[in-house]
């Protein structure tokens, strides 16, 4: 009887344990998808008008209208933001001479420390590109969530590309395509 008793209690517990395996990785599998489901809001019409300061100190700056922009939101402790930076400095430099601005909206916490450590971070990863610094003016305006996000703005400040996640080589494709056909003025919409 005793034995049998242990029995029940071993397949119950086992049965416990299996409900939650499966709830955990329903959860994860949730998780998972959201995330690569996740687009960043793009407003209807025009941007909004965001000026935030020069990391650099030299002013402020603020998307201009008449020019392509590629607007990027990072931070220094976001690991996909590290992986995408090279590929962000390398279309800013191949297409800033060609009319594109690089709107690069480091969002990390404000303090005392913050733009050293952002100098430091740019600095030590070989990066040169203008860096705005925002006081969640623009993460709000833009309802941004997640990061790295990536929009591109044709020349009226629509946002006509959106990108969430790291960016590879495909999505730097579809960047190049992107800033490419807002330059010749083709109505582009899309992203992923």
């Amino acid at each position: 009887m005793v034995r049998a008793m242990a029995d029940q209690s071993r397949a119950a517990d086992r049965l416990v344990w299996l409900v939650l395996a499966v709830a955990a990785a329903a959860v994860i599998a949730v998780a998972i998808g959201r995330s690569r489901s996740h687009r960043a809001a793009t407003p209807k019409g025009a941007a909004p008008v965001v000026s935030l300061p020069l990391l650099d100190g030299t002013g402020r700056a603020t998307i201009a209208k008449g020019r392509v922009t590629v607007v990027d939101f990072w931070a220094t402790w976001c690991a996909p933001c590290r992986v995408s930076m090279p590929r962000v400095q390398s279309v800013w430099r191949e297409y800033r001479n060609r009319g594109v601005d690089l709107f690069s909206v480091d969002i990390d916490d404000p303090g005392a420390e913050r733009e050293a450590h952002v100098k430091a971070f740019l600095r030590d990863n070989g990066l040169e590109f203008p860096v705005v610094l925002d006081d969640g003016s623009a993460t709000n305006a833009f309802s941004i969530s997640v990061l790295p996000t990536m929009l591109v703005l044709d020349r009226e400040a629509r946002v006509v590309w959106n990108h969430v996640g790291a960016m590879n080589g495909a999505v730097e494709h579809e960047l190049r395509a992107a800033v490419d056909s807002a330059l010749s003025g083709a109505v582009v919409r899309g992203g992923g």
